[in-house]
């Protein structure tokens, strides 16, 4: 087995990356593909078995180079029978029985898991986590993500939707809907479009001049951008997102006392603007046994974070 190779596949809303990766976690080949989720999904599973066969062709290997296939998918999945059970943008029915059609797609043995919690077990078994066994990961993109790994094992939870961070409710009343159904979601600030509502809201509200009120479309970029060079507007924007995000996390810190809360994400790209901020208020609020023990660091896998804990996750599940 040592010789042979995972397929890690991190399947998007509008792209799947798939990935080659060894058993001690090295990526050989890295490709992407369009995610077809036309006619209920339908050709979603049968397009990654056939990019994976032209694939092992053009590199000269067979099927037989690999061990098993591990597949993060967005939205909550039941681990045991690799059900995911409701997914916003890919087309598919509710309770969807992904496991069984990716294993009757490839013919090879499958595990599936939810991204956020892949790109956590990513992140443990070969970056930022650095081997820590209990860990949070928070990704900051287009929404909020979050897995949680305790004892080195990811908390599933009853059905499969435990770790749904961006989705604390962080503004009890008043706050912005979110597409969860919700309103007032941490999502709804934390995540790269919830920044760009506050920073236009900010632009609107303001008599003050600012960068970003010059801005024919503001992205979360600009909103740092701006931050760095001072600019009042974007740091009232900064400030109030790093107190949303610092304040969740103090309370998920006190919840489980992780050694490491790795941020990930395109908004965690921010860097040390955004940390140091992050990191005062956590230190605010963290109970003191936890703010003397938990680090805040960034992700260090930036997009491949998922395909190496899908790939993690069937390698655990052979090897048990």
């Amino acid at each position: 087995m040592a010789d042979k190779w995972i397929a890690g596949i991190d399947l998007g809303g509008t792209t799947t990356k798939i990935a080659f990766i060894t058993n001690s976690g090295d990526i050989v080949h890295k490709w992407e593909i369009p995610t077809d989720n036309s006619n209920e999904g339908q050709n979603i599973t049968s397009n990654i078995a056939k990019a994976i066969d032209e694939k092992l062709s053009q590199i000269g290997e067979t099927k037989e180079k690999l061990m098993g296939i591990g597949m993060g998918a967005p939205g909550p999945v039941d681990y045991e029978t690799g059900i995911i059970l409701n997914v916003v943008n890919l087309g598919w029915k509710d309770n969807y029985p992904l496991k069984d059609s990716l294993e009757e797609a490839t013919s090879l043995p499958a595990a599936v898991e939810n991204d956020a919690n892949c790109a956590a077990l990513g992140e443990m078994w070969s970056g930022a986590g650095n081997g820590a066994k209990d860990l949070v990961c928070v990704t900051l993109g287009t929404g909020v993500g979050g897995g949680v790994i305790a004892n080195g094992n990811i908390i599933q939870g009853t059905n499969g939707a435990a770790g749904e961070i961006g989705h604390i409710t962080v503004i009890p009343s008043g706050g912005a809907p979110c597409n969860c159904g919700k309103t007032g979601c941490l999502e709804t600030v934390a995540s790269a479009t919830g920044i760009v509502r506050l920073a236009e809201e900010a632009v609107k509200n303001s008599s003050s001049s600012s960068k970003l009120g010059e801005q024919f479309r503001i992205t979360a970029k600009d909103v740092f951008d701006a931050a760095r060079d001072n600019d009042q507007l974007a740091q009232k924007v900064l400030n109030e997102v790093s107190f949303h995000l610092g304040l969740a996390l103090a309370n998920i810190g006190n919840t489980l006392n992780p050694d490491k809360i790795v941020l990930g994400g395109g908004v965690s790209k921010a860097g040390d603007i955004l940390l140091d901020s992050v990191k005062e208020n956590f230190e605010k609020f963290a109970f003191p046994a936890v703010r003397n023990s938990t680090e805040i660091d960034i992700a260090t896998l930036g997009n491949d974070a998922g395909v190496l804990g899908a790939a993690w996750l069937i390698k655990n599940k052979l090897n048990q």
